[in-house]
């Protein structure tokens, strides 16, 4: 199941445990758990300080719990933690296992503040990219909280359990039986949500920061590229983001950045956050901007206030806040998104296997969305407003080429329909007949471009019609001491790399303001007259 290079580098890892562990296993007959045993004897059998045991009786099988020796509770992984979750089931070996995470003290200690038993289960996809940021986070919490308890389970292994409780998009997360979460979170987002009174604690903090010189607020590649730049000035920087990497975060395959052969959004973004943590910016993040309060003189700090309530001041400030999904905005999408209503086929389609779905979408994400789900599912119908797809003729001529899919151009969705549960059609409009046509199928992927996040500069910042930032060829805003870079603005083609460089050159920017205010005088030095 692991090859030699695998092994290796798994036996490396588990020399970094500092305790031994039990892994207590509950296999059955399937082809499942006899792969499960394979697995859990090779781990077994590349450390000393790992035990076998498989006299577990969990009702869901097959599984296995990784224990502290002595103990019979911990992490449960329910299917097998392969794909994108091999880091995961390392993760939570070594956790268990004494190896200190990579997570702030002050993370772990409102872990450990937790009150009350919590129960957890996270059902993932081996091929979702979102899932092991949600899977690490929940292990994490039950390794540090002994009243937490965490099951992650693998939903192709578990069809029956996934078709019960009707879920159709991953991650998604139960807390003592309840919907509690969906989609990509933070260990930081989730314990937030437990603790109610971390938002003004947060908000505290924010108050009794210093101003900065450079405050950029948006943690993508825009953002990040700023903070790299303005850091290496030997300034003070402050980076505000919801989650740094951004929406790189969702992106499964990155292979146009230039030196980068081929990477995935996480391990971009990770690179991002570290890269900028390496010259000691102050990152804060889970920072949601509300409002954004111009400077009253000119040279005067600009003001920056978070949904939690907290304001950060700053002598200049970048917006590189990005862009998220655009929703198609029909009857039927917000009521069934997740219950059948996607974003990301890269996450989501193994839970359509065998399934009829749906693409609204002619651009390159609809038509890879299209070629990556007709491998999958049983029929994917592609859904096009303009009379032809406008993605690269590389992309349509392979979804042309596959039997099992349906393209309709000149096609306006009308509705999205479903049972009360779940979806099960869609509707459109033929734009030159005006037939009406109802396809009946059990998913939709939503892949119509991007929509900035910008609503909250609304009568403080110039916008376009489209909601961008309008900024000059340096990033200027038309708010003195204001700047902004990536996806958010009016610079065309929304890439990566040109993000980046926009980041960088709205940092120089902001730095060339910087230099020409008139200088502070420090507090107590007195000015001749």
């Amino acid at each position: 199941m692991l090859d030699d290079t695998l092994k290796a580098q798994l036996q490396q890892y588990l020399g970094m445990l500092r305790q031994p562990i039990t892994l207590i296993a509950s296999l059955d007959d399937s082809e499942t758990g006899a792969e499960m045993r394979s697995l859990l004897e090779t781990i077994a059998g590349l450390s000393d300080k790992v035990t076998l045991d498989t006299s577990g009786n969990d009702a869901r099988k097959p599984s296995f719990v990784i224990a502290r020796a002595g103990e019979t509770t911990g992490v449960r992984f329910a299917g097998l933690p392969l794909g994108h979750e091999f880091t995961s089931l390392v993760l939570a070996l070594l956790w268990t296992g004494g190896h200190p995470p990579k997570v702030e003290q002050s993370v772990i200690d409102s872990i450990k503040t937790l009150d009350g038993d919590l129960s957890f289960e996270v059902y993932m996809s081996l091929t979702c990219h979102n899932c092991p940021d949600v899977v690490q986070a929940l292990s994490l919490m039950a390794i540090v909280n002994p009243r937490v308890k965490t099951v992650v389970i693998e939903g192709g292994a578990f069809q029956a359990e996934v078709e019960s409780r009707q879920i159709m998009a991953v991650p998604m997360v139960f807390l003592n039986g309840e919907v509690f979460a969906s989609g990509r979170t933070s260990v930081e987002e989730i314990v937030a949500k437990l603790d109610t009174k971390s938002g003004e604690r947060e908000a505290a903090k924010l108050n009794a920061k210093d101003p900065y010189d450079v405050l950029i607020v948006g943690g993508g590649p825009a953002g990040a590229a700023a903070a790299v730049y303005a850091a290496r000035k030997g300034i003070r920087v402050g980076v505000a983001a919801e989650r740094m990497g951004g929406q790189v975060n969702d992106t499964m395959a990155i292979e146009n950045y230039i030196s980068v052969l081929e990477t995935d959004g996480p391990k971009f973004a990770a690179a991002l956050e570290a890269q900028v943590r390496h010259y000691e910016v102050d990152v804060m993040n889970l920072q949601r901007a509300s409002k954004l309060i111009p400077a009253s003189e000119p040279g005067g700090l600009v003001s920056v206030q978070m949904e939690n309530g907290g304001v950060l001041k700053a002598r200049s400030v970048i917006l590189s806040t990005g862009a998220r999904w655009r929703n198609v905005n029909v009857p039927g999408e917000q009521e069934y998104k997740n219950k059948g209503v996607a974003y990301c086929p890269h996450c989501d389609g193994p839970l359509f296997k065998g399934k009829r779905t749906a693409v609204i979408g002619g651009g390159n994400s609809g038509v890879e969305a299209a070629i990556d789900l007709a491998g999958i599912v049983e029929h994917v119908t592609l859904v096009e407003f303009a009379d032809q797809l406008k993605a690269d003729a590389v992309l349509v001529s392979k979804l042309k080429s596959l039997p099992n899919v349906t393209i309709h151009v000149n096609a306006q969705t009308t509705e999205i329909t479903g049972d009360g549960s779940k979806v099960n059609g869609l509707k459109f409009k033929d734009r030159v007949s005006g037939e009406e046509h109802l396809v009946p199928l059990a998913g939709v992927f939503v892949q119509i471009g991007l929509v900035p996040n910008t609503e909250f500069l609304k009568g403080t910042v110039e916008l376009s019609r489209f909601g961008e930032i309008v900024v000059d060829a340096k990033g200027h805003t038309n708010v003195d001491g204001v700047f902004a870079a990536g996806d958010c603005t009016t610079v065309p083609y929304k890439q990566i790399v040109i993000a980046a460089g926009e980041g960088a050159k709205a940092a120089l920017s902001a730095f060339d303001h910087l230099i020409r205010q008139p200088a502070a005088v420090p507090a107590g030095v007195a000015v001749a007259a």
